[in-house]
């Protein structure tokens, strides 16, 4: 691959934001061991920890291009991601190149190749999501990412048609009667051209890539329209849509259906929306002067955001061939105006600067929430020393029979306290018994048994006119269990601070509940999930409805979404539950611990006086290192603090992480 000229804006903040991760997991990872080192981690510390750390590591960014066909989709993406290669790697020629969804990324764990699910998957029910889980379903070609030609020729293959009768394209989703003007043209054997694939994962170690980019290329609306996971799931949950249209044509019918149907700005879950006039090129030429054609862009630019309903600075002019050329050849002035650097610096700071802010807040959440559990164990750890302190400097000039009688107090009380830890168990039950009914609550089956209503009303034969009612419904008994997981998780927080509250009156200790997850989020996420459904069939897709091969994929989409949904709220409530659990066993770790060390103190004093003062010695050093760890623990953690917020300034991430 080549560098220099050839990286782009885009590219650098991208790195940028790379670095950032790497180093900020590299900094969890020696505060972890240093943590884990100083016996200072409890198991629900440690899975939050290592949670924080995967999710920066493995953090995705996914940029989906939409647009209808022969817009140039493919050529913006070759000159911002690709062009570093040196020639075009993703299929952008005049006519219709990419016919099926093409995603693009990284997994470490799958040699490079092309993985491409046949078009004849459609006449069955699964999903997209479930067809994942099937490799061997998938034509997979292999991958040379160091030969650009192999790599660009093997691409072509997202371009590839099959010509199947009138029938066949009906049953696939690509001929519809009700809209004939959409329907692919019959040649003179009465076949028409399909597009030979259903969908296309390439998975390549592109540097982007590996850093977590996700890029999801679509094909024109026909395309689209038929597979309904793609917009309610895959589109839905990208961090940016860039929107292209020519810019010698603007806003057209068919673009505008693309934008209505499925990108509309009133739908939610949506991140960034950008909106590309391509081929500004087309109107370079030697009859209008440079004002002339400027202006004539800015009107183009003025009357997309209107007809879109956008803001001005939302819609970029550009020339996404000359954009690459210029990348290619190194030349400065041609990639000035091509317009390219300034789409890509819009789109970095649109898409990089919020999902950068997320994984910046986790992670000061997570440092929080580590100190805050280390520092309990320190207060435990220095709570039993200074007791036992107290205790020894009370045994100065005893006799035997006062130091025995201690000893018998001792194990007294070390009995008794064994005999409680019985009550901790009990509470313990009770809890996970709780925790079993919320889990059941956000369970597959649960979501099946509360859209049952929901998916037999799409089953019913027929044109579906009341399809919000419905919709309504069944998100309806979604948000029903939402209530009443929010309720249970506050019963289970009001019976842990009861318990905590008992326990350190009893025993001293110092426990207490750590802040329930907030669970306002996933009502909020499945209102998006469900406008996303509503608006997608809100218009033309409606007449999709009358098909049951469409219906049932849709239902299918719509239960992997809220599956996902739920999925990662049980989740968060198992770490939630850790963390509680976790303090409880330091607690009863390290009072167990106190009595062992206690009796073996009184012991070694019974056995030599002169131990008294060597032991008391030794309590002064712990005291004294507990402190120090306390202190090294506040600077490991206000330097990694420190380091986390400069990257999203534009500065280059190892200065500020210097």
């Amino acid at each position: 691959m080549q560098t220099g000229a050839a990286v782009a804006g885009f590219n650098e903040q991208f790195d940028q934001h790379g670095a950032w991760r790497r180093e900020t997991a590299l900094r969890l990872k020696v505060l972890g061991d240093w943590l884990h080192e100083q016996q200072l981690l409890d198991g629900g510390a440690s899975e939050g920890l290592q949670r924080l750390t995967e999710q920066l590591q493995s953090d995705k960014l996914m940029v989906a291009f939409v647009a209808e066909f022969s817009r140039g989709k493919s050529e913006l993406i070759n000159a911002v991601f690709f062009a570093g290669y040196g020639r075009r790697i993703m299929p952008a020629s005049a006519g219709r190149t990419t016919m099926c969804p093409t995603e693009l990324g990284h997994d470490a764990s799958v040699p490079p190749c092309l993985r491409l699910l046949p078009i004849e998957t459609r006449l069955q029910p699964q999903a997209l999501m479930e067809w994942r889980l099937v490799p061997e379903q998938w034509t997979r070609v292999d991958l040379d990412v160091n030969d650009p030609a192999q790599l660009a020729g093997a691409m072509e293959k997202v371009a590839e048609v099959n010509l199947v009768s009138v029938e066949q394209a009906r049953a696939l989703g690509f001929w519809h009667d009700e809209h004939p003007q959409d329907n692919p043209p019959v040649d003179a054997q009465g076949l028409v051209e399909v597009p030979r694939w259903r969908h296309a994962l390439i998975n390549m170690a592109h540097p982007l890539l590996k850093q977590g980019l996700v890029v999801l290329d679509t094909p024109g609306l026909n395309a689209i329209g038929a597979e309904p996971e793609l917009t309610v799931n895959l589109i839905a949950q990208a961090q940016a849509v860039v929107f292209v249209l020519g810019a010698d044509t603007g806003v057209t019918r068919s673009d505008l259906a693309i934008w209505q149907e499925h990108l509309a700005p009133a739908r939610s879950g949506i991140g960034a929306q950008l909106v590309v006039l391509n081929k500004i090129d087309a109107l370079w030429d030697g009859l209008r002067t440079p004002e002339q054609i400027e202006a004539e862009i800015a009107r183009q630019c003025a009357s997309t955001a209107q007809t879109l309903h956008v803001d001005a600075d939302q819609v970029v002019a550009l020339s996404a061939q000359k954009g690459l050329l210029a990348k290619v050849r190194g030349e400065a002035a041609l990639l000035q105006d091509s317009r390219l650097p300034a789409f890509e610096a819009l789109l970095a700071r649109m898409a990089l600067g919020e999902r950068q802010q997320a994984l910046e807040q986790a992670v000061h959440r997570g440092l929080e929430r580590l100190q805050a559990d280390a520092l309990r164990v320190i207060g435990v750890q220095r709570r039993e020393w200074v007791e036992q302190v107290q205790e020894l400097k009370g045994l100065r000039g005893k006799n035997h029979a006062v130091i025995r009688h201690m000893r018998r107090r001792v194990e007294g009380e070390k009995q008794t306290f064994d005999r409680s830890a019985a009550g901790v168990l009990a509470v313990r039950s009770v809890h996970v018994k709780l925790l079993r009914e919320v889990f059941a609550l956000l369970s597959s089956a649960s979501i099946k048994s509360e859209l049952a209503g929901l998916s037999a009303a799409l089953r019913e034969p027929g044109l579906k006119l009341g399809v919000r009612k419905v919709y309504a419904e069944g998100f309806d008994r979604l948000r029903a269990v939402v209530r009443r997981v929010t309720g249970q998780v506050g019963e289970i927080d009001v019976m842990l601070g009861s318990a905590f509250r008992t326990l350190n009156t009893e025993h001293g200790f110092s426990l207490q509940v750590p802040p329930a997850p907030d669970l306002h989020r996933l009502e909020s996420e499945l209102a998006a999930v469900e406008q996303s459904h509503v608006q997608y069939l809100g218009v033309g897709n409606l007449l999709h409805l009358v098909r049951a091969e469409f219906t049932d994929k849709l239902i299918r989409s719509l239960f992997a979404r809220v599956r996902a949904i739920f999925e990662t709220t049980v989740g968060e409530i198992e770490l939630w539950n850790k963390a509680a659990s976790g303090q409880l066993d330091v607690e009863l770790r390290e009072r167990r611990r106190a009595f062992s060390r206690r009796i073996e103190t009184i012991q070694r004093i019974q056995d030599a006086a002169s131990n008294l003062d060597s032991r008391l010695a030794e309590l002064d050093q712990q005291l004294q290192s507990l402190q120090a760890r306390e202190l090294r623990l506040g600077r490991m953690v206000r330097e990694l603090q420190s380091s986390v917020a400069p990257a999203r300034s534009g500065q280059a991430v190892e200065t500020a992480l210097a």
